[in-house]
């Protein structure tokens, strides 16, 4: 146990940590978590756009991928890997809610709260304060990049916020790097159209999940996994 918990972590290659992974130790499965913990939540927040359903499919990714690690084969990177899992988590939780609604439209059941939402998320007048200011641009930025289709959305939010190349891009997506290309490409278009060049330099501060959220889903994601 000793041994173990003086490992320098961050050293180890990804065969390496899905393999302690595997055998739980818990000190790696934390450090796997802190690593891609905001990765994996702008990508499932970009197909689901709820912070919460965000989350949750976080949250579930993780207790799949960690049930399996052992099967980990390293054809790609870890946190590729477990970005694919997320990717396909938020989609089926998307194709869940689809039946729902379609089962709620068919007898007659109005659903009103997205529309609610977006009422009161402009209900509120911010006061002239520098940090509330920077708080509303993030938010405006978010909107911004909600509005995306999902298809060029998630591209976004790989390629630009979080940096991944096109290559990983495309094996996190299974699809061919030219579509991440062109997809990528659209989304710019789109985002010029609605914000001004100052404004687009801030998007590396969007969809901030760090500090004690980071903390709060490793502990969530934790106590899962029964540690």
């Amino acid at each position: 146990m000793t041994a173990r918990r003086s490992l320098d972590y961050a050293s180890l290659n990804d065969a390496e940590l899905a393999g302690l992974c595997a055998s739980r130790d818990v000190e790696a499965v934390r450090h796997v978590l802190t690593a891609n913990n905001q990765r994996l939540f702008r990508t499932a927040w970009s197909i689901l756009k709820n912070r919460g359903e965000a989350e949750e499919a976080v949250q579930a990714a993780y207790v799949s991928a960690f049930s399996s690690m052992h099967s980990f084969e390293g054809r790609s990177s870890l946190s590729t890997w477990l970005t694919r899992i997320t990717v396909n988590e938020a989609l089926g939780r998307v194709r869940s809610e689809q039946r729902r609604r379609a089962n709620l439209d068919a007898q007659g059941v109005t659903v009103l709260e997205a529309y609610r939402e977006k009422m009161m998320a402009g209900s509120e007048t911010p006061p002239p304060d520098a940090a509330v200011a920077r708080e509303q641009l993030r938010k405006l930025l978010e909107s911004a990049v909600a509005e995306l289709p999902e298809i060029f959305r998630t591209v976004f939010v790989l390629r630009e916020i979080e940096g991944l190349s096109v290559e990983d891009t495309s094996e996190a997506l299974d699809i061919p790097p030219g579509t991440v290309k062109t997809r990528l490409l659209r989304a710019k278009r789109r985002l010029q159209e609605a914000l001004a060049p100052e404004v687009k330099e801030a998007l590396t501060g969007t969809f901030p999940f760090a500090g004690s959220d980071c903390g709060a889903l490793s502990g969530a994601v934790l106590m899962r996994l029964g540690f």
